[in-house]
């Protein structure tokens, strides 16, 4: 939940997902009330509170509308009471002309008539958005979303603050996961409807983003949302389009690419120490660790880590669980041997356990260090029963373990590289 792995300085922002239904998917309605029911089980309650869901519906006939609402509201109750989800619909004198439209090389007429309803479909969305929320950010009615979703997105505005961005990707598929700062919409509105006939809507996209001055798309992997529909929304042809950079539920065993842990913890013995990083059932273990104290793993290669996991405690009782502390990722532009020179949140521990996605971006810096902070002292000591880490590339290693005290060094043995 956010308040479990969010360190909070101010209140995280709101957040508004949209998505639209249309007439010509009546048939596969399952999709949308599935897609809701993924937005709302991969969130916890604590999350729900920080986003809205607003369902666009995208035809003016009203028996359709009712019974698109009736659908929606028998099974979703509770959230439309509590204004979690929100349902609308544009009059269609609001539509421009749909007649005489502009006709790309082998367009036929009707897709042109569907693209370009789409793309008013997503102004009439963004305007309603402009003064609804903080953040808008587009789905699709057929998409399952990934767990935590929410606190991932949160982590990533604050990583971003200070950095200049028009939109933020966290689909790699046409217009799903795209996220927008509000005060932009406007100006994208007035884009979409100047231009509503001539491309699809990620196209214009990457014409605003021009326009805007944000001279890349700015996508993170894995990606958070996944398209589960079967069929194409214009035609109604069967389509398998999946987003590659989702991470399904079977991630495989940790990689734990080779490290040096470096710790100021009261440590005994270094060969204890590397069990904090070893992928078997041993653990390390200190009698004292005092608030500020820190275990840091540093990759002798910086890698692309995309879960991070950390167990604490014991595994039968849960007895020296760190109860008060959590992860950091850090990067390094300065060659530093010891340590990272820019580090950022990734999560707090629950109950003596994270467990992590981590989204980067296509061109992001590669992580070099994993800290666990001790931020509450622990008198009674603090099991470390494993820190693990999934890496899209890792290298082939041994373990070895020197002589400095309260240093393991795992070296490497090959440079073979494997996909996981």
């Amino acid at each position: 939940s956010l308040p479990s792995h969010w360190d909070y300085r101010h209140v995280p922002p709101h957040l508004a997902i949209f998505l639209i239904l249309m007439k010509e998917r009546i048939p596969l309605l399952i999709y949308l009330l599935d897609t809701l029911q993924s937005l709302f089980i991969t969130s916890s309650l604590c999350e729900q509170k920080y986003f809205t869901v607003v369902v666009h519906l995208g035809d003016p006939d009203p028996k359709w509308l009712d019974k698109m609402i009736s659908n929606i509201s028998v099974l979703f109750k509770p959230h439309i009471q509590a204004r979690q989800l929100v349902v609308i619909n544009t009059p269609l004198k609001s539509y421009r002309p749909l007649k005489n439209l502009k006709k790309r090389v082998n367009d036929t007429p009707a897709y042109v008539v569907f693209r370009s309803k789409q793309n008013m479909d997503y102004a009439f969305l963004m305007n309603f958005a402009t003064n609804y929320s903080d953040y808008f950010l587009m789905i699709e009615d057929d998409v399952k979303c990934a767990p935590e979703f929410v606190t991932q997105i949160v982590t990533t505005l604050s990583a971003w603050e200070r950095k200049f961005w028009v939109t933020l990707e966290f689909s790699q598929l046409g217009f799903i996961g795209k996220l927008f700062h509000t005060r932009d919409l406007p100006y994208f509105v007035r884009f979409l409807l100047l231009f509503y006939q001539e491309r699809p809507c990620d196209y214009l996209l990457s014409h605003f983003l021009d326009l805007q001055m944000q001279q890349k798309r700015i996508r993170f992997s894995p990606s958070l949302f996944q398209h589960m529909g079967s069929y194409s929304s214009f035609d109604g042809k069967f389509s398998t389009l999946k987003d590659k950079e989702f991470e399904e539920d079977d991630i495989g065993p940790p990689s734990n690419p080779a490290a040096t842990i470096y710790t100021n913890l009261n440590v005994t013995n270094d060969s204890v120490l590397k069990n904090a990083y070893s992928l078997d059932r041993n653990f390390f273990y200190s009698k004292e660790a005092k608030a500020g104290s820190h275990l840091t793993v540093i990759l002798d290669i910086p890698a692309t880590v995309f879960r991070v996991q950390v167990l604490t405690g014991s595994n039968v009782k849960g007895v020296n669980q760190l109860k008060e502390g959590h992860v950091e990722l850090g990067y390094d532009s300065t060659n530093l041997i010891h340590d990272c020179n820019d580090y950022i949140f990734l999560g707090m521990l629950v109950n003596g356990i994270l467990n992590k996605q981590v989204l980067s971006e296509d061109s992001g810096k590669k992580v070099k260090c994993v800290r666990l902070l001790i931020t509450a002292t622990l008198p009674s000591g603090l099991i470390v029963r494993s820190i693990n880490l999934w890496v899209k590339e890792s290298l082939k290693t041994t373990r070895e373990t020197t002589g400095v005290l309260g240093v393991s060094r795992l070296k490497v043995d090959s440079t073979e590289v494997t996909k996981h």
